[in-house]
């Protein structure tokens, strides 16, 4: 058994060292064909390295002779540069030489330069505003150029200048008609005639116009002058050749004729007085009502009553008067006292009527101003909270409230003093009424007291 097993073992072991020779041979062809493959490989990317290497080295021959041509035209230019440097060095000279020299020749003409060159400034603004440049237009443009000129004026420009200035102290002395392009205040323009009285105004069909320097156009003012100035205007432009016609001027050219336009209206400036104003106005319509109501009612009363004194025995009941004579006519038969009692009666009863609204009058006329100083405190407080929000600078910004503070205060006075002189008016009216009833009521007593006593 021993050697059979020992047979199995041997040839167990002589089978697997068979396979592993096979194995290892089959290993070492792959190992061969890989080695081929790194040969192979290396041999390319030798080739190929030496293809860029040849690259790069011409190259560097192209980037080497840029270098030297950019050197060389550096050098150039730093050549050139030296050279305009000094040229422009050799130039500075010669102009501060040429300068010197047309100084040196200039002589007195540079002194007439800057006259000339004072005067254009100085008469420039005037000329550019005047009226007269709404007529004879283009004049400032010399001037400008003559102002700002750094070169002697040609003998031309001298006599344009000659001309401009002369043109305005003459036309300043004419009364002159011409036709122009008038600005609407809708903005349409329209060709109209325009009488120049020298240089202080224009005056058209509608009145007073403005020379607006800024577009060369003339305007109509946004609000004319009062309704009488603005008739004598119109009477002077349709005058007829040497006829004389009065005319208002503005002697500032139309600068007061601006601000005027900026003045507020009777309206504008009832308006400011704001609610105040509003409560003093409708007061103060009550009380002209009530003043007119009562003055017609106490002028029949006082008619009636006169009419009655002159017919004592005929008493009528369409008067005071006529009523209290009722009384005694209706009472002979009753003594003094009582008789006395009934006429008191007869005249209280009368004496509402009379005295009727008197008394709301006068309440008005002491609200008014108390309502007028009330405006003005609101009007004050106003102007200091403004004055809070935005400081002192600029005083248009509590023009509004001030005005408020004195147009409330002017309409309270303008309330109470017309409704003061109609309550004493009623009131002196109403006395005599009452004084003529109780005069005669008196007389009656008196009368009827000497009857009882006979």
């Amino acid at each position: 058994m021993k050697k059979v097993f020992k047979g199995l073992v041997v040839a167990a072991v002589v089978t697997m060292s068979a396979g592993v020779c096979l194995t290892a041979a089959a290993d070492t062809a792959k190992l061969d064909q890989l080695l081929e493959q790194v040969k192979k490989s290396r041999t390319a990317e030798g080739k190929m390295n030496q293809q860029r290497e040849q690259e790069f080295l011409s190259d560097r021959a192209d980037k080497q002779a840029l270098l030297n041509r950019a050197k060389a035209e550096f050098a150039a230019e730093e050549s050139r540069g030296k050279s305009l440097t000094q040229q422009f060095a050799d130039n500075e000279g010669k102009l501060a030489a040429k300068e010197a020299e047309l100084i040196a020749a200039q002589g007195t003409l540079g002194e007439m330069f800057g006259i000339v060159r004072g005067a254009a400034t100085e008469t420039i603004g005037g000329i550019a505003t005047s009226n007269i440049s709404a007529q004879y237009k283009g004049r400032e443009e010399l001037l400008r150029k003559l102002a700002e000129a750094k070169e002697i004026p040609e003998i031309k420009e001298l006599e344009e200048l000659w001309i401009a200035l002369q043109t305005e102290m003459t036309e300043s002395a004419k009364v002159s008609k011409f036709e122009g392009n008038v600005v609407g205040l809708d903005g349409n323009a329209a060709t109209a005639s325009v009488t120049r009285v020298g240089a202080f105004n224009l005056i058209s069909d509608g009145g007073y116009l403005v020379f607006n320097a800024d577009t060369q156009e003339m305007q109509p003012l946004v609000k004319q002058p009062e309704s009488y100035i603005v008739a004598d205007a119109e009477a002077f432009k349709n005058a007829a050749a040497g006829e004389v016609k009065p005319v208002y001027i503005d002697p500032t050219g139309g600068n007061l004729l601006r601000l005027k336009t900026q003045e507020a209206t009777l309206t504008e400036q009832f308006h400011q007085g704001g609610t105040p104003g509003y409560v003093i106005t409708v007061l103060l319509f009550i009380g002209l009502l009530i003043g007119a109501i009562r003055f017609v009612s106490l002028s029949a009363a006082s008619a009636g009553v006169k009419a009655q004194l002159k017919n004592l025995g005929n008493p009528s009941e369409k008067n005071a008067l006529g009523r209290i004579l009722k009384v005694y006519h209706d009472n002979k038969a009753v003594d003094v006292e009582t008789l006395e009692l009934k006429l008191d009666e007869a005249i209280m009863r009368e004496t509402p009527d009379i005295e009727k609204g008197i008394g709301i009058i006068k309440l008005i006329a002491a609200v008014g101003p108390l309502l007028g100083l009330l405006g003005t405190v609101i009007g004050m407080i106003g102007a200091f909270q403004v004055i809070t929000l935005h400081g002192t600078g600029d005083p248009k910004i509590m023009a509004g409230q001030i005005s408020m503070a004195l147009v409330t205060t002017v309409q309270g006075l303008l309330c109470a003093l017309p409704l003061l002189f109609i309550h004493s008016m009623l009131q002196s009216k109403s006395n005599s009424v009452l004084h003529v009833l109780d005069e005669q009521s008196a007389g009656i007593i008196a009368a009827h007291a000497e009857k009882e006593k006979a």
